[in-house]
């Protein structure tokens, strides 16, 4: 049972039951980029024990959210990644972070930005478009003193992909700051609003960053 179990008939009460401890949906969050390593979950989410991780991970196996699986060589580990049903919170979080991003506001001296957090934030925005097809490459630039990090998107009839680091040949290259990310996976506010106020710029060809323009500004109530 979860440490503090609600006790109540109730699919809502459930679900926090299931995935409402702390720290629970921040390791949902990361493994929705993708499988990952214990030492990878833990390194990306600094302040979380071990202890406390593997009780963690041992409750959301458990309860069928998560599983293990080994890589053969030469990886020759063990990953945890997201079933089927735990897959199924992907629009439930998604929504959970459009209501966040409402009130989130600037980057206080305290805080910190996770790498996966932007992740997740790249992929909510580009997969809750209507307008998801075809195939383009781009390349994020995150340009905070605090956060110089570089991201690609790959985007494939109706599949996104995100890693860190740079692509070979982008269709557009994108520089903004995490804020403004956030802002626009959040739908606080357009890819043409953010061009229009010198928080984004974009750099391929005029059709390619049409077409990025037409595909972003189109995931407004998508999900």
């Amino acid at each position: 049972m979860a440490e503090h179990s609600y006790h109540q008939y109730c699919p809502v009460a459930h679900a926090l039951d299931l995935v409402g401890d702390r720290w629970t949906l921040l390791i949902i969050r990361d493994l929705l980029i993708g499988p990952k390593r214990f030492v990878d979950l833990q390194t990306g989410l600094p302040g979380l024990g071990t202890n406390i991780l593997t009780a963690r991970l041992k409750w959301l196996e458990q309860n069928g959210v998560i599983a293990r699986r080994f890589l053969p060589p030469p990886a020759a580990s063990t990953v945890y990644e997201l079933t089927p049903y735990g897959l199924k919170l992907e629009e439930s979080l998604t929504a959970l972070a459009h209501w966040g991003a409402e009130s989130l506001g600037s980057l206080q001296p305290d805080q910190i930005i996770e790498p996966d957090a932007v992740m997740m934030a790249l992929y909510g925005l580009f997969k809750s478009s209507r307008e998801l097809e075809g195939s383009a490459i781009y390349e994020i630039h995150c340009e905070d003193e605090r956060f110089p990090r570089v991201f690609s998107v790959r985007v494939h009839e109706k599949s996104v992909e995100v890693t860190q680091g740079g692509a070979t040949a982008p269709d557009v290259v994108i520089r903004l700051h995490v804020e403004t990310l956030y802002a626009l996976s959040g739908q606080q506010m357009s890819l043409q609003e953010a061009l229009a106020h010198d928080k984004v710029s974009l750099e391929g060809s005029a059709q390619a960053t049409t077409s990025l323009i037409n595909l972003l500004d189109q995931h407004t109530h998508a999900i």
